[in-house]
């Protein structure tokens, strides 16, 4: 896809990551202006993994894989997922899941953030410049960019991202909770095989994560209080990875550091509303989520589908900013951006609560679920989709 020369489009994306450049793909039949930069190029002696990755479901991956995206990726750098297990607080408190057991290959796939976002933008085109406002007019909106340009369209769609220019402009209230935690990214690499299997310990309100990357490195995602992960990241690499090692129960031996840290601030955000007059949200501009459950890309991804759906559905003519069109788009998507909030927000509440009942109980429910295949099954397929 290559952006036309007028000013005048049937949509614009605003928002040039993985969600941006995806859906800028996937719409079709429409004339499209993308505004958004595109990612750097990926340095010539850069042989380790990049410290931030996704872990993305099958039906994500199907549908890049119908974008003609996924043979982009460097098959040498992704991982598949096979299992996973997740350890309760108590020491004891175990869930596992199977992929051959649950009847698929894979489970997910890990894939490099800077790796998908150049295979999303091969082929694409985009304005590299900053939105300084929108107007919104009953036929149509007009975006202007910094250095004067202006574009017109039918249809803004929103993917860019928590801090969202096009949410705020289009006048969409937000509710948001400050989780007071953040996230460190980093690589190791361990001294036994992970086997292609993801881990997770729940740690009283801490939540640490080990995910499988090729060969004999894992990529840690370590949700802590913002103070503390303030300290683990100033550590000096010996004692950081001791830290690690003993948070994971030396599920995986020795660790040796393989990337920089990365922190990140957590918070939630949650639009009031998917859509407004001739606006969309998509991705972290319409749902911001815990990363406990690795679940915000995909989300994300799966508004695109889902919106695409609906603008490749309409009627011949159809105007694609249409009110009640973008309204099918939003009521197919308020359930499961629902279910997935609600299921990382109450599992973040459940383990950080301090309560020793509360401890028992929550422990024990992640046993019984573990001796509950079907119970299982259903949240492994709301997962993968």
């Amino acid at each position: 896809m290559r952006i036309i020369s007028p000013a005048q489009y049937d949509a614009i994306v605003v928002g040039g990551g993985p969600v941006g450049a995806s859906l800028a793909r996937a719409l079709h039949g429409v004339s499209l202006a993308l505004v958004g930069a595109p990612p750097p190029p990926q340095p010539a002696h850069a042989a380790g993994f990049e410290p931030r990755v996704y872990a993305l479901s099958p039906g994500n991956v199907e549908f890049l894989r119908s974008l003609g995206v996924w043979s982009a990726l460097p098959a040498e750098r992704l991982a598949p997922v096979y299992g996973m297990q997740v350890f309760g607080d108590d020491g004891a408190a175990r869930l596992d899941f199977d992929a051959y057991r649950t009847g698929v290959a894979e489970l997910a796939w890990i894939v490099e953030d800077g790796a998908l976002a150049r295979a999303l933008w091969q082929g694409l085109d985009g304005v590299d410049a900053r939105c300084a406002r929108l107007a919104v007019e009953q036929d149509r909106a007009m975006l202007s960019l910094e250095g004067g340009a202006e574009l017109t369209a039918r249809l803004v769609i929103g993917a860019d991202g928590a801090q969202s220019f096009v949410r705020s402009a289009g006048g969409i209230a937000t509710a948001e909770h400050d989780f007071e935690q953040a996230a460190l990214a980093a690589n190791f690499s361990c001294e036994k095989s992970h086997r292609n299997v993801a881990l997770q310990w729940f740690q009283g309100g801490p939540v640490l994560a080990l995910l499988p990357l090729p060969g004999d490195q894992v990529s840690m995602v370590w949700s802590l209080p913002a103070a503390q992960a303030q300290r683990i990241a100033s550590l000096e690499e010996g004692r950081l990875c001791a830290e690690v090692e003993s948070a994971s129960r030396g599920t995986l031996g020795a660790l040796a550091l393989a990337s920089p840290v990365r922190s990140f601030a957590l918070k939630r955000v949650a639009a009031r509303r998917l859509i407004a007059p001739r606006i969309a949200l998509v991705g972290d501009a319409g749902h911001v989520i815990h990363p406990l459950a690795g679940q915000g890309l995909n989300l994300g991804l799966q508004d695109v589908r889902a919106l695409a759906r609906v603008l490749a559905s309409r009627e011949r003519g159809r105007d694609p900013g249409d009110y009640r069109l973008l309204r099918r788009y939003e009521r197919s998507r308020a359930e499961p951006v629902f279910a997935m909030d609600a299921v990382v927000a109450g599992l973040f509440e459940l383990y950080a609560a301090r309560s020793a009942t509360v401890a028992r109980l929550r422990n024990a429910g992640l046993n019984l679920t573990n001796r509950l295949p079907v119970l299982k099954n259903i949240l492994m397929r709301r997962a993968m989709s």
